[in-house]
């Protein structure tokens, strides 16, 4: 079985995610073959609208195949890494800057990677089991494919909540971070795709909207207002060490199991993009750090506790009370002649 189905049905350009064995984690060619496809239907006049959706019920998408990284990495080799988020990015902001309606629908897990494929579309929907996350700085990333973008666009300081924390989130969360637009009941999905397919009206989901399971997040804006507003990692863990509530000790559990060095450039990045409507921005900003992770930051080590040896024992190059100012500034430094460029 292919692990991607692209075709045209109707009048809608169908993207189908195939590899639910593998929660339907995005492989380099999966990448490059969206990338094709929106090339192509971006002037067909036929295709009046894209939809994206993944087959199985437990992952949209979890998030990239990055075994190949691994091995790569551990070889000495970075650019197989290198030229798989070059090429993801520009997929990523095709998907953003595509001037036709493109709507995604996502059930169980979508995580990092399936958010640069289901996240910055302009009809995304989640359902009863959707959960959606940017888990990266937990295996030693940013989170990126655009995300941060995203994040820097929560309401508040969410997003460097979301963003530390690799908190999951159902789906009015997930609607109320800006993740998703709206709640359509999966028993309602393969209708609303036929009657899609048929007339390629995309307002055709907003009347399928319902109102969302009730969420956390909206209950914790205080405690998260009060705690990660701060400019830097340290400024955010000093804050949650002077309460002792259910909250903070939460929170302070999740920060002590993700890469400092992660967690400091994330809330960098979003400090930066906060205010801008730019994806170009935020993948430039974000390849800075992926292109140096492997060399200079925790990302073998990450892959090799939460993937590879599945011991969730990393031993991170930082701890949550290092200085690590200077390390963050220089991972987020100009790349010169190697920086990202989105043109083929």
């Amino acid at each position: 079985m292919a692990d991607i189905d692209i075709r045209i049905e109707g009048k809608t350009g169908r993207i189908t995610l195939m590899r639910p064995e593998a929660m339907n984690a995005l492989s380099y060619e999966m990448c490059l073959e969206i990338e094709a496809a929106l090339d192509v239907w971006r002037d067909d006049d036929s295709v009046s609208m894209l939809l994206i959706d993944a087959a199985g019920d437990r992952a949209f998408c979890a998030g990239g195949d990055i075994a190949e990284m691994y091995a790569s990495g551990k070889r000495g080799d970075y650019e197989y890494g290198r030229r798989f988020w070059r090429d993801e990015y520009r997929m990523n902001a095709k998907l953003f800057e595509f001037p036709k309606p493109v709507a995604s629908l996502m059930q169980g897990f979508t995580m990092g990677g399936g958010v640069g494929v289901g996240c910055h579309g302009s009809m995304r929907v989640v359902g009863e089991t959707s959960q959606i996350a940017m888990p990266e700085c937990g295996i030693g990333l940013v989170p990126d494919v655009g995300g941060s973008l995203i994040l820097a666009r929560a309401p508040g300081h969410l997003g460097e909540y979301i963003g530390t924390t690799g908190t999951r989130l159902g789906p009015e969360d997930a609607i109320h971070a800006g993740f998703a637009d709206c709640f359509v009941p999966e028993s309602k999905w393969p209708a609303l795709i036929s009657a899609l397919q048929e007339c390629g009206d995309h307002t055709l989901i907003e009347t399928a909207a319902k109102a969302p399971p009730a969420g956390n997040l909206k209950a914790q804006s205080d405690n998260i207002e009060r705690h990660f507003s701060g400019k830097t990692l340290a400024d955010i863990v000093q804050s949650l060490s002077r309460e002792d509530t259910d909250f903070t000790v939460s929170a302070l559990k999740s920060l002590n199991r993700n890469a400092p060095l992660s967690m400091a450039c994330a809330i960098e990045i979003m400090r930066r993009l906060r205010g801008v409507n730019d994806i170009r921005t935020a993948l430039e900003l974000e390849y800075r750090f992926t292109y140096r992770s492997m060399e200079q930051a925790d990302f073998i080590e990450g892959i090799r506790a939460a993937i590879i040896d599945k011991t969730r024992d990393p031993k991170w190059k930082h701890t949550l009370d290092d200085a690590i100012d200077m390390d963050v500034k220089n991972m987020l430094l100009p790349l010169g002649a190697d920086a990202l460029k989105l043109e083929e």
